[in-house]
């Protein structure tokens, strides 16, 4: 079940999705609720599932993975069987930022950062090309963000 949202929830929301660190105190203040009644709303939306969490969004050059490499990854089957495999798989890779299951020529869409091409080429080799029921692997490599990561419109 979807939960209802109203105007204030969805400026909250939008206010989080700016700066997750606003205090209940700035975001009551900001939607002109009581901070005990924000907080009331918060923990709803937390416990509905609406909020997921909360992270730090860090600067890829900083760390050293500066390089976003999108990688189509088509399996030998789509059965129950390989896809349950390669989901498993994937998952404990740290390197995979994101793995969308799609529809059209392909059956995986991931994200990848890596530091340079060559930390790229050991992903590639040792790593995706390796993962359970994989057979064709396609990839570009991100130039540079144009619009970075941001929330939902609201």
């Amino acid at each position: 079940m979807t939960p209802e949202l109203d105007r204030i929830d969805r400026e909250l929301l939008r206010l989080l999705q700016d700066d997750g660190r606003l205090s209940n105190a700035q975001l009551a203040e900001n939607v002109a609720l009581s901070p005990s009644a924000c907080l009331r709303r918060l923990q709803r939306l937390e416990a509905d599932g609406v909020i997921q969490g909360y992270r730090a969004l860090l600067q890829p050059d900083a760390i050293q993975r500066a390089l976003t490499v999108f990688i189509e990854v088509t399996l030998s089957g789509q059965g129950s069987h390989a896809l349950d495999a390669f989901e498993r798989a994937v998952a404990a890779c740290p390197a995979v930022l994101e793995c969308h299951l799609m529809s059209g020529d392909f059956d995986y869409l991931l994200r990848v950062a890596v530091a340079d091409m060559a930390d790229y080429e050991r992903l590639h080799r040792h790593t995706i090309s390796a993962l359970p029921h994989v057979t064709r692997l396609r990839t570009a490599f991100a130039m540079r963000s144009v619009i970075p990561l941001r929330g939902y419109p609201l």
